[in-house]
């Protein structure tokens, strides 16, 4: 008897230890570097908001905006620790785990926002995603912020005028290569410097989306921005290979179609924003906005189109390819 009954609170216990534990939710913790007001921002509220509206207690979304956790040079180190569970990192910061991504920095390579949306979803964008699988990180979609621009003191209307000049850009070897071919010097920094480098001189100019150089005030530190389109920022969502396998498969496929619907938001406001921001620049006189004719645009693209067969070993020619012909 005495027996029945200890079994019986045992299984009792045994149960309630369960049904708490049950309760507890699985945290993600999303970590990313700029504002929220920018189209990372704004996809990374959104995901947690789906989240929270289709899953309820069974998974809580906790975004940290503005490095408030790490800068991209310490989130995927984290993340493989289990600190963070998702991230939103430039593709540059990938070198050390793929040679492949640096695709997307090559200078000149896509045209526009849609042609970069036509390379992500072909077969060979869908690959990239998961070059990182065996190094323990898996991708889980492509986020644009947009077209990059120069900036600096001085009108850079052909690439001469960027001679002699320091640049800050993202840790990125082809970037380097990009700023070297107009005779300027690159200088790696974090994004969460770059106002205070501008602001103190130390730098001359920056390349970036105007969703950045908006919601970043750069444009209040800047003489001169050139619509070069020369580039795209972006994303690639991240998380480890280890924590996405281990969650249930209902709840994969639940944030897997949350972070596509979010992805979606993302980019659509950087394409409003790569428009309305621009205007609120100009509109706020702080910074005069060039724009190159033709035969300007043409020495810039000619001036750094030989980044492309330096690094064409590393990314792989037919990735080089698959690119190219997802222009219009």
């Amino acid at each position: 008897m005495i027996k029945r009954i200890i079994t019986a609170a045992a299984l009792i216990l045994s149960t309630l230890a369960a049904s708490a534990f049950a309760q507890d939710p699985i945290v993600i913790k999303f970590s990313h570097v700029v504002a929220e007001n920018t189209p990372k921002g704004q996809m990374a509220n959104k995901f947690r908001d789906l989240v929270h509206e289709r899953l309820g207690d069974r998974v809580k979304v906790e975004v940290y905006p503005n490095s408030q956790l790490y800068g991209d040079n310490k989130v995927l180190e984290a993340m493989l620790l289990g600190d963070v569970q998702m991230g939103a990192l430039s593709l540059s910061k990938f070198k050390r785990y793929t040679k492949k991504l640096q695709v997307f920095d090559l200078p000149f390579l896509l045209e526009d926002l849609d042609a970069v949306y036509r390379f992500e979803n072909s077969d060979t964008g869908k690959n990239l995603l998961r070059s990182m699988e065996r190094r323990g990180i898996l991708g889980l979609g492509y986020l644009h912020s947009g077209m990059k621009q120069f900036s600096a003191n001085k009108p850079l209307r052909v690439p001469e005028d960027a001679a002699g000049l320091k640049f800050r850009i993202m840790s990125s070897d082809v970037l380097a290569s990009q700023m070297h071919a107009l005779n300027a010097t690159p200088l790696k920094k974090p994004f969460s410097e770059v106002f205070t480098l501008l602001q103190t001189k130390a730098i001359d100019g920056q390349e970036n989306s105007w969703s950045n150089i908006y919601s970043k005030k750069f444009y209040e530190t800047q003489e001169y921005i050139t619509q070069t389109d020369h580039g795209i920022i972006n994303y690639m969502i991240v998380t480890s290979d280890e924590f996405w396998k281990g969650l249930p498969a209902d709840l994969r496929g639940e944030l897997q179609k949350a972070i596509d619907e979010s992805i979606d938001f993302g980019n659509a406001v950087a394409k409003e924003k790569a428009t309305s921001d621009r205007v609120a620049v100009e509109q706020s006189g702080r910074s005069k906005v060039l724009d190159l004719t033709p035969e300007e645009r043409k020495q810039w693209v000619e001036a750094m189109r030989p980044v492309w067969k330096e690094f064409e070993r590393d990314i792989g020619k037919d990735v080089i390819e698959a690119a190219l012909k997802s222009n219009g």
